[in-house]
């Protein structure tokens, strides 16, 4: 070993350890706006200042979506010089002194407390993907369930009501059957249309929820409009942003939602590879004349980020693995590009499929024939979205289908660089009750389709023979 790896420890932290600390001192609520001063000692604030100075500089750069998702949330390490984000395997941290424990413990300073609740490497993805939606702060948790979870946590309470649309996924709609209801907790589920929605708005409802593409229905509901009829009530529009792929395809808070929440194991990560989830704060609600209580005292831009990490992490310990989190921030490097290739391939093969005379229907939001096909042209950027469903009338028919493939893959999964396919009637959405599921679009012979990376011609050639092609 040499000196230098031997070199005892700095009482206090020198000044290439603090640039170090400015980096990885931040809680897994990633702020990306103003926070407010906290109290803490006089070498914490330089500290802060430093880390301020690096991330305006670094870690949120100005430009397009393909540079800040290469970018935001990270900067080199002024140590090492690892450009690569490090993975920090640690379960917890060290105290510079006992004053400083009691002072992160106590709230009075931010920082790193325990694994359960910090690590700078689901920070930083966290940071990133909350500057790719445009909001003020981003909370990484363990799954995109876990993130729905939290927020709902930090959202509802006995007595409360939800109002979600009819074509929410399966998950979600069991959170919500399994949870908020025996909680007590009123769900009035209703067509993701602006009038019936705002028509189930009043005074106890604390959370609008909906998706920004329906699973597997494809709708995409008037977010601009939407926004509107919350706003008017005073409510928090809450939008599952998953399928629109980390802000690439949809950015809701420009549409007017106040949370966004992310299931990061697909179009994020990209590679089937981890599962994860985000939650961003907007920012833009008014918690302290909402609908939430725990909220009114509120006075932070990101309170209900703030809750969400309360509740998620510290209480419930949904935590992100940093290993995943080091995943997710590689996956979102190529985002823009695997999810363009995708989106084309779908629309491309949704074409082909809807000539077809042994495929019933075709469900794909980019299909001229699509209900929400006129609003997903204003809504959506870039595209209609990487998924697509064929309906073959049957359940057998479905899962002769599904036998039959030998390129893409039978899977419970969204959003790999690998296309995959499920029957969601027996198996996503099982669940659910009959007329439920038929609600949010599911029927026997109905076949998810998610398109990766593969080449369109050789997708083509698989779906077709097992459609029954020679």
């Amino acid at each position: 070993m040499t000196a230098h790896a031997i070199r005892p420890a700095p009482e206090r932290p020198d000044r290439s350890s603090r640039a170090v600390l400015a980096l990885a001192w931040r809680r897994a609520l990633c702020l990306t706006g103003r926070r407010r001063p906290a109290r803490e000692s006089p070498w914490l604030a330089t500290a802060r200042v430093r880390r301020y100075a690096v991330r305006d500089e670094k870690t949120t750069p100005s430009g397009a979506f393909a540079t800040r998702q290469v970018h935001a949330g990270t900067a080199p390490d002024p140590v090492s010089g690892s450009r690569a984000q490090p993975i920090h395997a640690t379960s917890s941290f060290v105290f510079h002194d006992a004053a400083h424990a009691q002072a992160l413990f106590a709230g009075a300073a931010e920082g790193n407390q325990y694994g359960r609740m910090h690590n700078p490497t689901s920070d930083a993805f966290a940071a990133r993907v909350a500057d790719l939606e445009g909001g003020v702060a981003g909370v990484p948790l363990a799954s995109g369930q876990a993130a729905s979870a939290a927020t709902l946590l930090a959202l509802a309470s006995p007595g409360a009501k939800v109002v979600c649309s009819t074509d929410v996924f399966g998950g979600t709609a069991s959170l919500f059957r399994k949870w908020l209801t025996p909680w007590g907790v009123e769900l009035a589920s209703v067509p993701p249309d602006p009038d019936a929605i705002g028509a189930a708005l009043d005074e106890r409802t604390v959370a609008c929820w909906v998706e920004t593409i329906g699973n597997p229905s494809g709708s995409v509901p008037d977010l601009p409009a939407l926004a509107e009829r919350c706003r008017d009530a005073g409510v928090p529009l809450v939008v599952d942003n998953t399928w629109g792929c980390g802000g690439y395809l949809c950015r809701p808070l420009e549409h007017g939602a106040s949370v966004v929440v992310h299931s990061a194991t697909k179009w994020i990560g990209g590679h089937g590879t981890f599962v994860g989830g985000v939650v961003v704060d907007g920012g833009t609600f008014d918690w302290a004349r909402g609908p939430v209580p725990a909220l009114r005292d509120a006075r932070s831009p990101a309170a209900l980020a703030e809750r969400v990490h309360d509740l998620g992490l510290f209480t419930l310990g949904a935590t992100l693995s940093p290993f995943a989190a080091f995943l997710g921030l590689q996956g979102l490097e190529t985002l823009d590009l695997r999810v363009q290739r995708s989106c084309d391939t779908a629309l491309s093969l949704a074409r082909w499929l809807d000539g077809r005379g042994d495929v019933q229907r075709v469900v794909y939001p980019g299909l001229p024939q699509h209900p929400s096909h006129a609003i997903a042209r204003r809504v959506l950027r870039h595209g209609f979205g990487a998924v697509l469903a064929l309906d073959l009338a049957e359940q057998d028919a479905a899962h002769a289908f599904l036998d039959r493939l030998r390129l893409v893959s039978h899977l419970a999964n969204i959003g790999d660089a690998k296309s995959v396919a499920i029957h969601p009637w027996t198996t996503t959405h099982a669940s659910m009750p009959e007329g439920e599921r038929r609600a949010a679009g599911v029927t026997p012979g109905l076949v998810r389709l998610s398109l990766g990376l593969e080449d369109e011609a050789d997708l083509r050639r698989d779906l077709a023979q097992a459609l029954g092609d020679a």
